[in-house]
C-alpha cells in the first residue's frame, strides 16, 4: 500500500532522476537471486543527495505519525535501510536502531544495534521490499530480542509481488511505502524514459519475475 498518489509519482520521479533505479528491458540485469530483471534499484544513492534525501525522510516520518501515531523506537533493515532510518528517527527525534542479517560472529554478537529496550513501540524502515523475507526477518529479530511491539513496516519503494504482500500479511506486518512498481513505470513511460515497446517488456516481468527472461 502507498501512502497517496502524489508521493508516489513525485517518489518515482526523484529515484528516476538521480538514477537510484536503472531500467534496462534490452541488457537485463541480475539479482543475488538469479531472477533475470530488467530493472535494478539501489536506494543507498538517495544518501547522496541532500534535497532528495530530506525529502524521502520527511514523507516517511510523515506517514509514519500519521498511520501509526509516534513509536518509541525507529529501525532500520542493514544495510540499506541504515541511513535513511536514521534520517527518519532524527525528524522525528526518536532513538534509533538496526538490524543485520544474522547475529556478529565476534563480540557482543549483536544482529540488534542500539539501545532497544524491552516491549518498545518500534516502526520497522526498510529502503526496498521484494519477497519481503529479509523485512520479516528484521521483524522476527525485534521481537525475539526485545520483544518488540512492531507498530508497522514504511519502505521507500516496493515491487509489490504477490509473494511479499502474503508474507508480510502471514506474518502481520502493517505495510506502506511511498511509491511501487506501477508508478514507477508509468512516470518513467510518462516522461519517455521508456518507450512503449519497453514498457510491456516491464509489465510482464512483474507478473511472473522468476520465469522471465528477455527473449
Amino acid at each position: 500500500m502507498i501512502l497517496d498518489e502524489q508521493t508516489a509519482k513525485k517518489t518515482a520521479e526523484l529515484l528516476l532522476q538521480i538514477k537510484a533505479i536503472k531500467l534496462n528491458p534490452q541488457t537485463p540485469f541480475t539479482w543475488a537471486s538469479g531472477w533475470k530483471s530488467p530493472i535494478y534499484c539501489d536506494n543507498r544513492i538517495i544518501l547522496s543527495y541532500p534535497s532528495i534525501r530530506n525529502y524521502v525522510a520527511h514523507e516517511i516520518a510523515k506517514g509514519i505519525e500519521t498511520k501509526w501515531g509516534k513509536p518509541d523506537v525507529v529501525a532500520g533493515v542493514a544495510t540499506g535501510a541504515i541511513g535513511i532510518g536514521a534520517l527518519v528517527a532524527d525528524v522525528l527525534g526518536l532513538p534509533f536502531v538496526y538490524v543485520r542479517p544474522e547475529p556478529k560472529k565476534h563480540g557482543r554478537k549483536n544482529q540488534i544495534e542500539g539501545h532497544l529496550e524491552q516491549h518498545q513501540n518500534v516502526v520497522v524502515v526498510e529502503d526496498l521490499i521484494s519477497t519481503g523475507n529479509s523485512s520479516i526477518n528484521a521483524v522476527n529479530a525485534l521481537k525475539s530480542e526485545a520483544n518488540a511491539r512492531i507498530k508497522g513496516m514504511f519502505a521507500i519503494f516496493t515491487y509489490g509481488f504477490n509473494t511479499s504482500v502474503e508474507n508480510l500479511q502471514n506474518a502481520e506486518i502493517d505495510f506502506l511505502s511511498l511509491s511501487n512498481y506501477e508508478f514507477l513505470i508509468q512516470q518513467a513511460f510518462d516522461t519517455n524514459y521508456l518507450n512503449n515497446k519497453e514498457l510491456n517488456t516491464l509489465k510482464s516481468w512483474r507478473l511472473d519475475p522468476a520465469n522471465w527472461n528477455n527473449k
